[in-house]
């Protein structure tokens, strides 16, 4: 096995198991969610379509180009290959996607509403987990709107009446960005139920964000 194969394996391997974190985590149900990696500047490797996540093996992890054609694996991509690769297309700082039905950020998701600065984690994000605009599911419109949602600043948007997308330097940073989501959307939900929250200042989400940034250097 040559380096190149080693790392694709080890990448699909990875795609693999964090698609089980995603029920591990509730972050999803069923077969929802799904994620992806960048290999290099030319492949991309995707979750499957339609494989319970506990039966997934990293031959059945597809490997796509840019344009969407299927160069290994055995299954055929996630459905919402087009969204993935809208992201890394308008993102080249990105190496990982992840896609969730996460039960409190889809619940933001579905009021159209974004996620504040109520806690400081938010700041895995940018200030705020902003909103796209609704489109189907599995669509390039799709893509389109998380990507113009997410623009430069942001790690991750709800899109509307859907669910949520995160996106990192790498598929690590990408699922613990969706933890993060997550998290501040049941944090923000229980703060409303009881009272007002306080909102966090952008310039104190920028600084935490910079910290943040210091403790992976």
């Amino acid at each position: 096995m040559t380096s190149r194969d080693l790392a694709h394996y080890e990448t699909r391997n990875a795609i693999c198991e964090y698609g089980r974190s995603l029920l591990e985590d509730d972050l999803t149900t069923g077969t929802g969610g799904n994620l992806s990696a960048r290999l290099d500047d030319d492949l991309v490797a995707i979750s499957p379509s339609g494989i319970p996540y506990d039966d997934v093996t990293p031959a059945d992890v597809p490997v796509v180009k840019t344009d969407g054609t299927v160069v290994e694996g055995e299954a055929a991509p996630s459905t919402e290959l087009p969204m993935h690769l809208a992201v890394y297309e308008s993102r080249p700082d990105v190496g990982g996607v992840v896609h969730t039905h996460s039960p409190y950020a889809t619940t933001f998701a579905s009021l159209g509403e974004s996620i504040p600065a109520s806690h400081y984690l938010i700041s895995f994000t940018g200030t705020e987990v902003p909103v796209a605009e609704y489109e189907t599911h599995a669509t390039a419109e799709l893509g389109e709107a998380a990507v113009e949602s997410l623009g430069e600043e942001f790690n991750a948007t709800l899109l509307r009446n859907h669910g949520v997308l995160t996106a990192d330097e790498s598929l690590d940073d990408a699922y613990t960005v969706a933890l993060m989501v997550e998290y501040c959307a049941r944090i923000h939900h229980q703060a409303k139920a009881i009272g007002d929250p306080e909102i966090l200042p952008d310039d104190e989400i920028d600084r935490l964000s910079d910290k943040l940034d210091a403790y992976g250097q």
